[in-house]
């Protein structure tokens, strides 16, 4: 467990860890449909997902409120994208685990403890299948804080040692940013993605 001691608002934040183990026995969802870590609301989410055989893993900037049978638009997106591209289940992820409902009210600078926890959730996630498929969703808000870029070469890194697949849906943005999952027609296909040359651009 960390206490932050810097100016994040964050009162604790447990390891990836722990609140997977709490998450397995927590109330008010089914832990054998649902992956949902920390298993309660708080201000940071690491996974939100359902569970398969055959998960794809959608990345976002940082996490709404959604929750289990509580899904947002965007979540609902997701699982209906997944389903028509061929997998069984979707785990949603962020670069960044601190729950914000606007870009702006993020960390202004990295929390290192958080995003430590949050890379484990990636790497846990890669994990569960072989030659796991990301899909990159974040829209165009990547460049909305400085240490985003960081954090995505990192996950890139962390991929490339699982022989992931990055894909993207729906044509990409200005810049190459890959379109977010809102506004996608539940047809939309998964494209393969060039994450190298795409973080590289920026």
């Amino acid at each position: 467990m960390h206490i932050p001691t810097d100016d994040s608002h964050f009162i604790e934040i447990k390891t990836f860890e722990e609140d997977y183990n709490e998450s397995l026995s927590a109330e008010g969802f089914d832990s054998n449909k649902w992956i949902y870590v920390p298993g309660e609301y708080r201000d940071y989410r690491y996974l939100l997902g359902t569970r398969g055989s055959n998960p794809v893993i959608c990345i976002g900037i940082n996490p709404s409120t959604a929750e289990p049978e509580n899904l947002d638009n965007t979540l609902k997106s997701v699982d209906r994208l997944s389903a028509f591209n061929g997998y069984d289940s979707f785990i949603m992820f962020n670069v960044y685990a601190q729950r914000a409902t606007r870009p702006k009210d993020m960390d202004a600078q990295v929390n290192a403890f958080l995003h430590n926890e949050n890379m484990k959730a990636f790497e846990y996630m890669l994990s569960l299948s072989q030659n796991a498929t990301i899909w990159a969703a974040w829209g165009s808000i990547v460049n909305e804080r400085d240490y985003l870029k960081s954090c995505v070469k990192e996950m890139i890194e962390i991929g490339e040692r699982y022989n992931a697949r990055w894909v993207h849906a729906g044509k990409l943005l200005k810049n190459g940013h890959p379109h977010h999952p809102l506004y996608l027609c539940k047809t939309t296909p998964f494209e393969d993605y060039n994450i190298k040359e795409y973080i590289e651009s920026l």
